[in-house]
Order: C-alpha cells, then sequence, then structure tokens
C-alpha cells in the first residue's frame, strides 16, 4: 500500500538525483581508478620499476577503497540521526574538492615523496565521500518508492558505471586534446579540474528532492542507541551475509573496469584501445543493471544474483586468454560480455537488497557498512593480482582468486534468503524468507 506522504514526483526527482549524484561522485572515484591503471605510475611514482610503480598505483587506489567503510559509519550515524538528504550534499561536496585538489597536485619530480603522499590523503577523502555517498542514494531511491523497488534503487547503481563513461570519455578527449607526451604532463589534470563544474550541476539537482517519507515517520521516535551499536546487535547476521554477498562482485568488479585496463596494455594494447573497450562496456552495464533489478522485482533478489555470481565465476577463466589472444574483438568480447552482461546480474540487484535488511533508523549505516566493506575487495583485488602476476606471471591464479570469492557470493545469497518482500516502513525490514 501507498503511504500517503509519498509522492511521485518526488519519486522522479529521488532517483534522478540518486542516479546523477552517483554518476558524479563515481565519476571522481573511477577517474582515479583509470588514472591509477595508466598515469599515477608515471607521474607519482616515477622513480620506481614500471611494474613496481604499477603495484604502487594500485596501493593508493586500494587506499580509497579501505576508506570507505570508514564513510559509511560516519555519514551512515548522521543519515539515520538527522536524514539522507543532509548527509548526501555533504558527501557530494567532499567528493568533488578532493578531485580538484588531486588536478592540482605536483608530481614526483616537482616535490619528491610529499606528492604521493598528498595523493593518499585525497585518495582516503573521496573514499569517505563516497562510502557516505552510496547508501544515502539508495535509500533517497529506495524509500520514496512504493512499488518496483528493485528497479528505482537501481539507478544509485547503474550510476557507477555510468560514471565509468563519463570518466573514460573525458580522458579520452583529455588524451586527444593535449597528445600522448603532454597527457602525461598536464593532460590527465583536466578531467580531475572539470569536477568543479559537476559539483555545482549535483548539488542543484539533489537539493530539489525532499527528505524520504520513511525516514520523516520513523524520525518522530527517539532512536535507543546508535546506528552502529543497533546494527551490530540486532543486524549482525544481516551485515555478515551482505559482505559475503558483495565482496565477490567488488573483487569482479575491479579487476574487469582497471586489472584488467593495465594487463591489457601490459599485452600489447594501445591505452585508447583498452578504453575504448572499457567505454562501451560500461554503457552496456548500464542497460544490464537496471534491467536485472527490474527483473528481480518479479523473481526476487536471489536468483538473479546467484545466476549472476555463477557467471561471473565461470567468466573468469576466460577473460586474461581472450585478452592474451591480442585480438582487439576479443578485447572487447572480454570486458563487455563479463561487465555489462553478467557482472550486471549479480551487482545491480545488491542496492535493494542491502537496503532491505535494516532497520529504517540503521539502514543507512548498515546498508553502508555492509556495501562499503565489501568494497575493499574491489581496492585489494587490483594490487593483490598485479603482485600475484609480477611473482607467478600466470593468470590462472588470480582467475582462481576471482572465482572463489564468487562462490562465496553464492553460498552467502543461499543463506540469506529472499529480501523482495520486505517492508520499509516497518520498524525494520522484514525478516529474508528461506525459500520462495
Amino acid at each position: 500500500m501507498a503511504h500517503p506522504a509519498h509522492s511521485p514526483v518526488q519519486l522522479r526527482r529521488a532517483v534522478a538525483s540518486s542516479f546523477i549524484g552517483t554518476v558524479i561522485e563515481y565519476y571522481d572515484f573511477l577517474l582515479y581508478a583509470t588514472a591509477s591503471a595508466v598515469v599515477f605510475n608515471r607521474v607519482f611514482f616515477s622513480d620506481l620499476d614500471p611494474l613496481v610503480g604499477t603495484v604502487a598505483s594500485f596501493g593508493t587506489l586500494a587506499t580509497g577503497y579501505l576508506a570507505r567503510p570508514l564513510g559509511g559509519i560516519i555519514f551512515g550515524h548522521f543519515g539515520d540521526r538527522v536524514g539522507r538528504k543532509k548527509m548526501l550534499m555533504v558527501t557530494m561536496s567532499l567528493m568533488g574538492v578532493a578531485s580538484v585538489l588531486i588536478g592540482l597536485l605536483p608530481t614526483y619530480e616537482q616535490i619528491g615523496a610529499l606528492a604521493p603522499i598528498l595523493l593518499v590523503v585525497l585518495r582516503i577523502t573521496q573514499g569517505i565521500a563516497v562510502g557516505g555517498e552510496w547508501g544515502g542514494g539508495v535509500l533517497m531511491s529506495a524509500e520514496h518508492a512504493t512499488s518496483r523497488r528493485g528497479l528505482w534503487a537501481s539507478f544509485t547503481n547503474a550510476g557507477g558505471p555510468a560514471g565509468m563513461v563519463v570518466s573514460t570519455l573525458v580522458l579520452a578527449a583529455a588524451t586527444a586534446i593535449s597528445g600522448e607526451e603532454q597527457f602525461l604532463v598536464w593532460g590527465w589534470r583536466i578531467p580531475f579540474l572539470l569536477s568543479a563544474v559537476l559539483l555545482v550541476v549535483g548539488l542543484f539537482v539533489r537539493a530539489r528532492v525532499d527528505e524520504t517519507p520513511v525516514f520523516r515517520e520513523a524520525a518522530t521516535a527517539q532512536p535507543s542507541r546508535a546506528p552502529l551499536v543497533e546494527v551490530l546487535r540486532n543486524h549482525p547476521r544481516s551485515l555478515a551475509l551482505s559482505v559475503g554477498v558483495g565482496f565477490g562482485s567488488f573483487v569482479a568488479q575491479s579487476t574487469l573496469t582497471t586489472f584488467s585496463i593495465s594487463y591489457a596494455v601490459e599485452a600489447g594494447f594501445t591505452r585508447q584501445a583498452v578504453l575504448n573497450a572499457l567505454t562501451f562496456s560500461s554503457a552496456v552495464a548500464v542497460a544490464g543493471v537496471i534491467g536485472y533489478s527490474a527483473l528481480t522485482d518479479r523473481l526476487g533478489r536471489r536468483p538473479v544474483v546467484l545466476a549472476g555470481a555463477i557467471g561471473t565465476g565461470i567468466w573468469a577463466f576466460l577473460l586474461f586468454p581472450m585478452i592474451d589472444s591480442g585480438s582487439t574483438f576479443l578485447l572487447w568480447t572480454s570486458v563487455v560480455i563479463g561487465q555489462g552482461v553478467i557482472h550486471a546480474a549479480l551487482h545491480g540487484p545488491l542496492a535493494a537488497l542491502y537496503a532491505e535488511l535494516f532497520a529504517t533508523r540503521a539502514r543507512y549505516t548498515g546498508a553502508s557498512l555492509g556495501y562499503q566493506i565489501a568494497g575493499t575487495g574491489a581496492g585489494l583485488g587490483p594490487v593483490t593480482f598485479a603482485a600475484v602476476l609480477s611473482a607467478t606471471g600466470s593468470t590462472v591464479l588470480v582467475s582462481l582468486v576471482i572465482a572463489a570469492f564468487c562462490l562465496l557470493s553464492v553460498v552467502c545469497i543461499l543463506v540469506l534468503g529472499e529480501t523482495s518482500k520486505a517492508d520499509l516502513r516497518s520498524a525494520g525490514a522484514t525478516a529474508p524468507s528461506r525459500a520462495r
């Protein structure tokens, strides 16, 4: 039943705000991921061996992912206490400022070791910001919706690959404008500096959305304890299983969107050819995330996520041989099918699923914390795989690790059960069913 405070107009605004806001946040966050694969190893770690520099560059990438749970806790606490909208305004501002400062950062040749140190600090700031952004964006859509929650919540997750499309397109344009040589000197800074323009647009859109009616209703009662304590005391099982479900998704995601870039360039493909394939695969992933999530409103979250996890685990063994073939067609096939068709089924429905696991006054904290702890897999994946490849020279072990984490996702989604019938207006989301 629709709650009288729910407004179709506000739902549309909330969905648009969540999508655009996440596009901007992930444009900034994933721009760094792309740059870490093709630029930062030569700009901020120029005194290191190229392969070692790549590992170090991915290491700074990992710090952003490791900071995301902290952002989930901080912004989740205040989002559950004072509201979703206010925190989303802060997270967007924090991300935009950090990205602009990265664009202004001196290189290693200019200020020495201070350059990578400042890079890490700004990356941590980005991680804290995006750690608070995702949960609020999902809840703004999910808590405004009265039906088809999987579809509406998925626009937040669709903003991730959409942000990747924008970031890679802008990087490609910057490369074309500056040229290959000047790109490493100043061209790479352009996409980061453009974050200032995106920030203004995003804040304007977000300001027009009201607080969610679900939160306003729940806010009339004083919470008995801090949201984090509420999650750890009353929802430990949901939190642990949500981390397990998402971890495989994030390890695979970082492989398809970050590690594969560096690997393909090392295999002989031009940077532009790899970025073109990644851009197209991300565009396909936007449609895949939304389409699969809409399907979960009919079939349930569990069967779709289960199929995505199994498919992604199998694809891990095909990805690297296809890249090693040297065929541009197979390169495109490896990332387009992997990211846009298979992985989207695993990742897209997680937005609604996470929102359905926690009570309203702890939902921002619980959903954010589970998702962002799982998100550390995306940060640890590339640096771990780069180190493994450096030590062994074999991609089979990398594929085995990816498949193992996808198996973890399979086990956790089976244990977790079905969540699509949960009522977000109740004191706590309805307990997941064991069977449909």
